[in-house]
C-alpha cells in the first residue's frame, strides 16, 4: 500500500505545503501538520480530488481566455462620439456563454472657460510699468525682512556661525561683547543662541525633533505588508557544549571550524550562507558553554529556526535547557538534531522522553516538534534535517522589504591589525550597500568594503545575509543594532549623542559610590570589592566573561570590571590595574614585554586563559577565599525532660532520657514546649547519675542544665545540636 507524507505529496502536486495542509483540513481529511501521513484510499481520494480540480481549472481558464478574445473585438468596434457631454454614459451589453456583461464607459469633456488673449501693444507699456513697481515693492519688502534659522536646544559656535552665513570670529567677537567666552568648537544653549542671533538680525526658530537625528529605534519601522518579499531563512544551531553543534554544522558547509578552536569548543560566533537545492539558508553557530548565555541569547533573538543538537547518548543538559528558553522567549520554531545515533548506548526514545518535560512533544509522539535522528560524524540524516529546515521555512513564510535603509545586527565585531575595526553584520531589513553611511551605538562610519561570508567581496547585501563591513570608527558592540543613514554627518552626530549619554551614565555612576559610603562599607566589613581588567581577542567574548563574573558577586563579595577592552595586555591595563588594586585576566591575549615588565614592577597579577571557563573556576576560587565562613546547624539528639530538680546554688536541673541521637557537653541545646521555641543556650553541666560526663548516648538517663536559665517544666522536649562550617561554593 503506497504511504506518502503530506509534504512530500504537495512537491508532486507542484504546491506548498502550507496551502495542501489548509486544503486538506478544509476538507476535514485527519491530519496534523506538513508531516503526517496519506495512504490508502485517503490517499487515492486525495489525489482525484485536486486532480479534477485542475481539470476545471484548465477548462475555465479556457473559456475565459475565448471570452476575453470577443469582448476585445467588440470593444475595437466600438467609437465614441467627440461631442459626448460630461457624465454621459454608453451602456454596452457583451454577449459571453455565462452572463451579459455590462460596461459603462464615462468620458469627462474638458471645456476651457476661456482662451487666454495676448494683451495688446497699447498694454505693454502700463504692465511694465506695474512690474517695474512691484519689483521695487519686493525690494523694500526685502529690506525689512527678518531672516530665519533653525536650530535644536543646543549648537556649536561654528555651525551656528555657518547657519548665519558669518565669518565665526565675527561671531565669536560679539559673543565678547556679550560677556560670553567662547571658541569655535564651544556649545551653545538655545537662550544664548537666540540672543546671540538677534543681534545680527535674525529670528531662531527650535527645530523639530528628527527622528533619523534623535531617536535610532524609530529607523527600525514596520515596513507595509504589500512591501515584502520572501528572504531566506536565518537558522541557529544550538545546544550543550561537546554535544556536536559545529560538527552539525562541519557536515552541511563542509568545513572544520572546531579545528582551530581551543579546548574543542566553540568560542565565537560564525554565520555563513548555505545553497540547499536552489535556496539560499543562514547559518549562525553560537557556542554551547554556559559562559556564552549572552551570545546564545542574541543568536536566538535574531534567528527563525533553532537547530537544537542534543547527544543521543547523553540527554538534555544546563545548556540545552538554556537553549530551549531562549528559543522559545525569542518565538522561533525549534528542530531537533538528536546526533550521535552512531555511538553505543544511542537511545533516541530517552532523548524525546526528555524533551517533553520542556513542552517539547515530538511530531511521532503526537506533538508538533520534529526530530530528526543524524550522526554527524558519519554525515547520516543531514539531508533530513536540511529538507526539515527548508520544510519549516517554507510553512512561515519569512519575508522583508529589500527597498529601504538597511537595519541589521552586529554579530561579532574585533579589531584587526591591517584593517582596523571589522563587525560581521546580519542583515534584517532593507539593502546594506557599498558606501552607505552607517550607526552603531557610539560607532559611526561609512562602508568603504564589504565581504560575504567566504570572504569575496560584494557591493550589497540584502536581508538575512551577513557581511563583514570596514570603514567603522572603532568597534562596535556585539548585539548592538546598526542602522543606514543619510549621509556620514547625520551619522557622526548620532555617535555623538550615544557617548554624551554614555558618559552622562557613567558619572551617575559614579556619584553614586561615594567615598564616605565605600569607606564606612570597608570599615564595617559588609562589602569587599574584587576588582578586574578584562582584555580579548574579540569584542562578543568581553559579554560573555564579564557577564559570568559579574553572576559570582553575593551580599559580601562585589565583582568590579573596571575596564574591558579589545586587543593585547598593555601597560596602561597594567597601571589602572595598580592603581585600582586589581587583576588582569587575559583571554586568548599576551603581555607585550613592556607590560609584563610593568607588571612585575607594580606588583599587578596578570593571568591568561585559552578557554572561558577555566577563567571562571579560578576567580569563583578567589572568591571562595574571601568570604566569610558559613555554619550550618546539624540536630544530633533529642531528649525528654521527665522530672524536674532544684539543686541549691545551681537552679533547676532537668532529669533526662535520651530518645535518639546523643548530647554532649559542647552542643547547643533548644528547649521545645508544645513544639514551640522556648529558648536556646549552652549546658551548664551534664549529669550522669552523679558524675559529668561528656556526653549521653541514646536510652541513656541523666541530668541536664541549661545556662542561665530555669523554667524548665517536665514534659518539655530539648534538641541538642551543633554548628558545623559548611564549604563555600559561590
Amino acid at each position: 500500500m503506497e504511504k506518502i507524507r503530506v509534504y512530500e505529496l504537495a512537491k508532486e502536486l507542484k504546491m506548498t505545503s502550507k496551502e495542501l495542509v489548509a486544503k486538506l483540513k478544509d476538507l476535514d481529511v485527519g491530519i496534523k501538520s506538513h508531516m503526517s501521513i496519506l495512504s490508502g484510499e485517503t490517499l487515492e481520494t486525495v489525489k482525484n480530488l485536486f486532480n479534477e480540480e485542475r481539470e476545471v481549472k484548465n477548462s475555465i481558464k479556457k473559456e475565459k481566455h475565448s471570452t476575453n478574445s470577443k469582448d476585445k473585438v467588440i470593444r475595437k468596434q466600438m467609437t465614441v462620439k467627440n461631442d459626448i457631454l460630461e457624465n454621459d454614459e454608453i451602456e454596452v451589453f457583451l454577449d459571453d456563454e455565462e452572463n451579459l456583461k455590462k460596461e459603462k464607459f464615462y468620458k469627462k469633456k474638458k471645456i476651457d472657460s476661456e482662451f487666454k488673449k495676448k494683451p495688446s501693444n497699447s498694454h505693454k507699456k502700463k504692465n511694465k510699468d506695474k512690474q517695474k513697481q512691484d519689483n521695487n515693492i519686493n525690494n523694500d519688502e526685502k529690506k525689512n525682512e527678518v531672516k530665519s534659522i533653525e536650530i535644536e536646544k543646543s549648537i556649536l559656535v561654528r555651525d551656528l556661525a555657518d547657519k548665519m552665513k558669518i565669518n565665526t570670529t565675527e561671531l565669536i567677537s560679539k559673543l565678547i561683547t556679550l560677556g560670553v567666552m567662547a571658541n569655535q568648537n564651544q556649545e551653545l544653549d538655545f537662550d544664548t543662541a537666540l540672543l546671540i542671533a538677534d543681534e545680527f538680525g535674525f529670528n531662531v526658530k527650535l527645530k523639530e525633533t528628527n527622528v533619523i537625528d534623535n531617536n535610532l529605534e524609530s529607523l527600525d519601522y514596520e515596513d507595509k505588508e504589500e512591501d515584502l518579499i520572501p528572504r531566506p531563512p536565518v537558522v541557529t544551531v544550538m545546544g550543550h557544549v561537546d554535544h556536536g553543534k559545529t560538527s552539525t554544522l562541519d557536515a552541511i558547509r563542509n568545513t572544520r571550524v572546531t579545528k582551530s578552536e581551543a579546548g574543542g569548543i566553540t568560542q565565537h560566533i560564525g554565520a555563513s550562507t548555505i545553497n540547499i537545492n536552489g535556496q539560499k539558508v543562514v547559518f549562525l553557530d553560537t557556542p554551547g558553554h554556559e559562559a556564552f548565555t549572552a551570545m546564545r541569547a542574541r543568536g536566538a533573538n535574531i534567528t527563525d529556526i533553532t537547530v537544537l543538537v542534543v547527544a543521543a547518548d547523553d540527554g538534555i543538559m544546563p545548556q540545552t535547557v538554556e537553549a530551549i528558553n531562549h528559543s522559545k522567549n525569542a518565538g522561533v520554531e525549534i528542530i531537533v538534531a538528536i546526533n550521535k545515533m552512531d555511538k553505543e548506548g544511542a537511545n533516541p526514545d530517552r532523548i524525546k522522553q526528555e524533551l517533553t518535560e520542556y513542552g517539547l512533544v515530538p511530531e511521532d509522539w503526537g506533538g508538533d516538534t520534529i526530530t530528526v535522528p543524524i550522526s554527524a560524524k558519519k554525515n547520516e540524516g543531514i539531508d533530513e534535517l536540511l529538507e526539515m529546515i527548508l520544510m519549516v521555512a517554507e510553512m512561515q513564510e519569512y519575508k522583508a522589504n529589500p527597498n529601504r535603509k538597511a537595519v541589521g545586527t552586529i554579530i561579532e565585531a574585533k579589531l584587526d591589525k591591517g584593517k582596523g575595526p571589522v563587525a560581521t553584520v546580519l542583515v534584517q531589513k532593507g539593502t546594506l550597500k557599498f558606501g552607505d553611511a552607517v550607526v552603531s551605538g557610539c560607532v559611526s562610519g561609512k562602508i568603504r568594503a564589504m565581504f560575504d561570508d567566504k570572504g569575496k567581496s560584494v557591493k550589497k547585501a540584502k536581508p538575512s545575509i551577513p557581511v563583514q563591513i570596514l570603514g567603522l570608527s572603532d568597534v562596535p558592540e556585539s548585539g548592538d543594532k546598526i542602522y543606514v543613514v543619510d549621509d556620514e554627518k547625520i551619522a557622526r552626530n548620532i555617535a555623538q549623542k550615544e557617548q554624551d549619554k554614555a558618559k552622562e551614565e557613567k558619572v551617575k555612576k559614579q556619584e553614586n559610590l561615594s567615598l564616605d559610603a565605600l569607606f564606612d562599607s570597608i570599615k564595617d566589613g559588609s562589602v569587599k570589592d574584587l576588582n578586574l581588567v578584562i582584555k580579548t581577542d574579540v569584542k562578543g567574548t568581553i559579554d560573555a566573561v564579564a557577564n559570568s563574573l559579574l553572576k559570582l558577586s553575593n551580599e559580601e563579595v562585589k565583582v568590579n570590571i573596571i575596564h574591558s577592552g579589545v586587543g593585547g595586555i598593555s601597560e596602561s591595563d597594567v597601571l589602572l590595574a595598580s592603581t585600582s588594586n586589581a587583576i588582569i585576566i587575559g583571554f586568548n591575549v599576551r603581555p607585550g614585554v613592556v607590560a609584563e615588565k610593568a607588571a612585575k614592577d607594580q606588583g599587578v597579577e596578570i593571568k591568561t586563559y585559552r578557554v572561558i571557563y577555566d577563567a571562571i573556576d579560578d576567580i569563583k576560587n578567589a572568591i571562595n577565599g574571601m568570604l566569610k565562613p558559613v555554619y550550618t546547624e546539624e540536630v544530633i539528639g533529642r531528649i525528654d525532660v521527665r522530672a524536674v530538680f532544684k539543686v541549691p546554688g545551681v537552679g533547676n536541673v532537668a532529669g533526662v532520657y535520651v530518645t535518639s541521637g546523643k548530647v554532649t557537653r559542647s552542643s547547643k541545646v533548644r528547649l521545645l514546649r508544645n513544639d514551640i521555641v522556648i529558648t536556646e543556650g549552652d549546658i551548664s553541666s551534664l549529669k550522669r547519675f552523679k558524675d559529668d560526663v561528656k556526653e549521653l548516648n541514646q536510652g541513656y538517663e541523666g541530668g541536664l542544665g541549661i545556662e542561665n536559665y530555669n523554667d524548665i517544666k517536665e514534659g518539655d522536649i530539648i534538641e541538642a545540636y551543633v554548628m558545623k562550617e559548611v564549604k563555600r561554593d559561590e
